[in-house]
């Protein structure tokens, strides 16, 4: 990527969410911003992982996730999803297993819980197409995005 494009990247907003999968008894969870519905029938869910992430691996081996809208003022509980150690991030919030067994997060606006239909990789990210086999609101109010957040995820080279 070309040195000038980056402003320009980094002017785009997208929302900030919380993508959790589970496979076995492993869970994980992770910030997400390069998300997209892709399809209204069947209610289609993109998201874009980085192979390197555990959250990538545990997706492809259990084919589901499940994607957590955050509100505007929650971005301190986003910490607590860059710990490196999986078992920390769930400690001390509720949650529940979900339909497919992916954490199902109490604090958040509203979740959705996908199965994974598809799967392409067209750069260096992985996009998985997840069709919502769950989903419900939990809370109101305006919804996380990378213009309250501190910083934008560009990519890794």
């Amino acid at each position: 990527m070309k040195d000038e494009w980056v402003p320009v990247l980094g002017s785009m907003t997208y929302g900030i969410y919380v993508l959790t999968a589970a496979h076995q008894e492993k869970i994980n969870g992770m910030i997400a911003s390069w998300v997209s519905q892709v399809s209204f029938d069947p209610l289609l869910i993109m998201v874009a992982v980085h192979p390197n992430r555990y959250t990538h691996q545990l997706i492809s081996k259990s084919n589901c996730f499940a994607l957590h809208v955050l509100l505007e003022g929650q971005k301190d509980f986003l910490k607590r999803f860059k710990d490196p150690d999986p078992a920390s991030k769930f400690l001390s919030i509720e949650w529940t297993k979900g339909r497919n067994g992916c954490p199902i997060l109490k604090d958040c606006a509203a979740f959705l819980e996908c199965r994974v239909i598809e799967r392409f990789t067209p750069g260096n990210h992985t996009l998985f197409f997840g069709e919502v086999t769950d989903a419900a609101g939990i809370a109101e109010g305006a919804s996380l995005n990378t213009s309250q957040y501190e910083g934008v995820y560009l990519g890794k080279k």
